[in-house]
């Protein structure tokens, strides 16, 4: 679990590297002596996946991330929010105006569990990663809670995520992960 402290960091960090981004400087994320980033929380140094999602006068505006990542967690969030800004591509690059009114949400996952019945998902508590050959989708847990899906709409909407059969989940190939999220956004911390 994030202290308060460094879920406002990480906020911090989201914003600034979109705003970076979105001016034309680099990220600025070089490191210091000892290959520690300078200003970063000691929390945040530890490796991880996150995910950024941006939205716009409520409405998604994008979002990726890493399910995991050898690079600290600070780190893993400023590129992430900047892919998530600028190269999403379900959306145009984020523009000037509407950086001005977007919300950040960041999303810090726990390690996967691979799950083997389907009555091990918890709507609401738990991410889900489903893999079927070289397909694989994600979704976060708020998604299913945002939507008010079940256990076997939140499957179907993976799978479809991954680019599969709504179905896909019921073939005893399919490979299915649970992880935890750790979510913050804006509103929040104000």
């Amino acid at each position: 679990m994030l202290t308060d402290e460094e879920k406002r960091s990480l906020l911090g960090i989201a914003r600034g590297a979109i705003l970076q981004a979105l001016h034309g400087r680099g990220a600025g994320r070089g490191q210091g002596p000892g290959g520690k980033t300078p200003g970063v929380l000691e929390g945040l140094l530890r490796p991880g996946g996150a995910f950024v999602t941006l939205r716009h006068r409520g409405e998604l505006r994008g979002c990726i991330g890493y399910i995991e990542s050898p690079l600290p967690l600070s780190e893993v969030v400023a590129e992430v929010a900047v892919k998530a800004a600028f190269h999403d591509p379900r959306f145009p690059p984020l523009s000037v105006a509407e950086a001005e009114e977007m919300t950040i949400e960041v999303s810090v996952l726990s390690p996967l569990v691979r799950v083997r019945s389907v009555n091990d998902i918890q709507v609401g508590i738990h991410g889900l990663v489903m893999e079927l050959g070289f397909s694989r989708g994600l979704l976060l847990p708020q998604v299913a809670v945002e939507y008010g899906w079940n256990r076997e709409q939140f499957l179907e909407h993976t799978a479809r995520k991954a680019g599969l059969p709504a179905d896909a989940w019921r073939d005893p190939a399919c490979a299915l992960y649970v992880f935890r999220a750790d979510v913050v956004g804006e509103e929040d911390h104000a």
